[in-house]
């Protein structure tokens, strides 16, 4: 009996694409095993792409739209004080939904292998810092104050991703408070922490 055909969409395609260049890496995101792993006919793949490349450049333009976008949007966000704004800013952190710490990672690394890649993820990194320069910027930073307090931040978090450092959001919350000092020289009110653990975990801090 002849199997049935299974039906795909470009979303599905992207979808997989995605989770093998976090598990395996961006050279085992090939037409063939996307297809063998979905279940469906190679060609399949070419009612949506025009080919490998063009794949490979929608999860580079996802990755934009997802990970820089949400930092360039929190660190935009109103702030009554800048240590409001940093804990908008940590909300990437703390939440998945926002900011996906795993692809970053996969697409550093593939980084490494692909000039044009790198030079994405340096464009990335500079809409990333410039936006959390800008935050420092209008809580009264002078440029080379705010672009330092951007990178400290920045920097560090990437680190702590590299290290693959393991941390209960209980953990992370008792160092809240002594984070947000060290990177903007205020403690954040109460109010503003159990606002950050709503939002982040469901809870009052």
């Amino acid at each position: 009996m002849a199997e049935t055909p299974v039906s795909t969409t470009r979303e599905d395609w992207v979808r997989t694409a995605l989770q093998i260049l976090v598990e395996e890496g961006a050279a085992a995101v090939k037409i063939m095993t996307l297809a063998k792993r979905m279940g469906c006919s190679r060609s399949n793949f070419y009612w949506f792409f025009k080919d490998r490349e063009a794949l490979l450049a929608e999860l580079l333009a996802y990755w934009q739209a997802r990970n820089t976008a949400a930092i360039i949007d929190r660190a935009a966000r109103p702030a009554a004080r800048i240590s409001q704004g940093v804990l908008n800013i940590f909300d990437c952190w703390a939440n998945p939904d926002l900011f996906d710490a795993r692809l970053d990672f996969a697409v550093r690394e593939w980084a490494r292998r692909s000039a044009a890649v790198a030079a994405e993820v340096g464009r990335a990194d500079s809409r990333r810092l410039d936006a959390i320069a800008a935050l420092f910027t209008r809580f009264g930073a002078s440029p080379t104050q705010a672009i330092v307090r951007a990178r400290t931040l920045y920097f560090m978090q990437l680190g702590y991703y590299a290290l693959d450092i393991s941390e209960t959001p209980a953990q992370r919350m008792a160092l809240l408070s002594d984070y947000v000092l060290a990177f903007c020289g205020e403690r954040p009110a109460d109010a503003d922490k159990d606002a950050f653990a709503r939002r982040n975990l469901g809870s009052d801090g």
